[in-house]
This record gives structure tokens, C-alpha cells and sequence, in this order.
């Protein structure tokens, strides 16, 4: 048995701008200020999880918070993205559907997501092109802050959905961040680097991943080998 964790943002969509759009509206929002204030408050957003995010943003604006304002941002994060979602030009990555659907097709492959968006937000943005239902669990930003903590809780959520022991080298982890990598290679899964988010192949060759591929077309060539070897 193997378990094929996808990210979200850069791996298996583009949201157009709408989860960046959707943050800055619920913060400006919340706290009450013009959204000219969040010009030049930018951070990098690629692999981290969203309560990262939102914190990181925070400190920029010199906003001290509790756990009480950040989950109000983060319910009226959730309110613009719905709003946002499908006004933005968002888009599948190239092939998605195709490796999904061979994915899906074997027995022996259980699919899930391994992301920092919160669990209803990563909902939202694979409802919007009908493969939400796709992946049976998962591990969000809801669950832990720390990118680095999700694979551990991943697995727990699907031995207890299923009633079935795996390991971390029954997971394979595909992603277009180093982050990506980061948070598989320490526990010792696989993980497939993809350069359709913001790093090329080069920037992801410098990292630990099994292996770096141009998009989801050159994914079963390298999945063949890994899911017909002995389980």
C-alpha cells in the first residue's frame, strides 16, 4: 500500500491570486485598516502553512495578537476566499487530472493532501474544480502550524480512517516547494519535486527530493517503479 500526498497551491492548482486577495481583505477587514497599509507588508508565501502566514503578515503591521484574533481573520479568510475563488482566473496545473485519475484507478494507492492551507480553505479551492472528493484525508494548517509536523499527523488520520498500519516509507509526498521536501525527507518518504509553482528545476535539484520533474506528465514514469515494487 501506498499513500501519494499532493500539495495544493503550485502542485495541483493556481488560485489566481484569490487566497492572497482573500487574506489581505479579511485582515484589513478585522482590524479595521486600509489595505494600503498592507502595500510593501508582503511575505513569501509558497510551502508555509496559512496561520504562518497570517502571523508572519501581522508582524509586519506591528499587531500584537491571541489566538482569538487569529482565528476571526482566519473564519473571514475563508468568507473572501469563497467570494474570491472563482473570480480570479484560477486553473488546474497541467496533467492533474490525468495522474488523478490513474492514481485512482489502483487498488493497492490511497490519495490524500499534505498542505498548509486550513482545511476548509484547501475544501473551497478543490471544490472549485470538483476534485475535493479525490483525496480521502489529509493534513492542513488547521492541524499544525508547522509545516514540518503535518506528514506524522497524516498518517495518524489514516490509520484511523481506515484501520490499516503504514509507515512513512509507505508515503510518497509530491510538491513544488522545497518545503515540500523538508517536511517529507526527515521522516524518510519519498517526495516528487514539481516545477510548476515558483521554483524551477534547478532550484528544486539543490534540494533532497527523490526526484525533480517539469510537471504531472513526466509523473508516471517516475510513480511506475515506485508502485509496482513490493509492498
Amino acid at each position: 500500500m501506498k499513500l501519494i500526498l499532493f500539495d495544493i497551491d503550485g502542485t495541483l492548482m493556481d488560485s489566481g491570486g484569490a487566497g492572497t486577495k482573500a487574506i489581505e481583505a479579511a485582515i484589513c477587514e478585522v482590524l479595521g485598516i486600509s489595505c494600503k497599509r498592507l502595500k510593501g507588508n508582503h511575505v513569501p508565501m509558497a510551502g508555509k502553512t496559512d496561520p504562518q502566514i497570517l502571523k508572519e503578515i501581522l508582524d509586519l503591521l506591528s499587531v500584537s495578537y491571541d489566538n482569538s484574533l487569529l482565528s476571526t481573520i482566519l473564519g473571514r479568510y475563508l468568507y473572501h476566499l469563497g467570494q474570491e475563488i472563482d473570480t480570479n482566473g484560477k486553473e488546474l496545473k497541467p496533467f492533474v487530472m490525468e495522474i488523478l485519475d490513474w492514481l485512482g484507478d489502483m487498488d493497492n494507492v490511497h490519495l490524500g493532501l499534505l498542505t498548509g492551507n486550513v482545511q476548509h480553505g484547501a475544501e473551497i479551492k478543490l471544490r472549485s474544480f470538483g476534485i475535493w472528493e479525490r483525496f480521502g484525508f489529509g493534513a492542513y494548517g488547521s492541524d499544525n502550524e508547522e509545516r514540518n509536523l503535518l506528514l506524522p499527523e497524516a498518517l495518524r488520520r489514516f490509520r484511523t480512517l481506515s484501520g490499516t498500519e503504514v509507515t512513512f516509507k509507505d508515503c510518497i509526498v509530491i510538491g513544488d516547494t522545497p518545503r515540500d521536501v523538508e517536511c517529507s525527507k526527515p521522516y524518510g518518504a519519498i517526495c516528487l519535486a514539481v516545477a510548476t509553482g515558483p521554483y524551477d528545476t534547478k532550484a528544486l535539484l539543490s534540494t533532497e527530493a527523490d526526484a525533480v520533474i517539469e510537471d504531472l506528465s513526466q509523473a508516471r514514469e517516475v510513480l511506475r517503479p515506485l508502485l509496482s515494487a513490493p509492498l
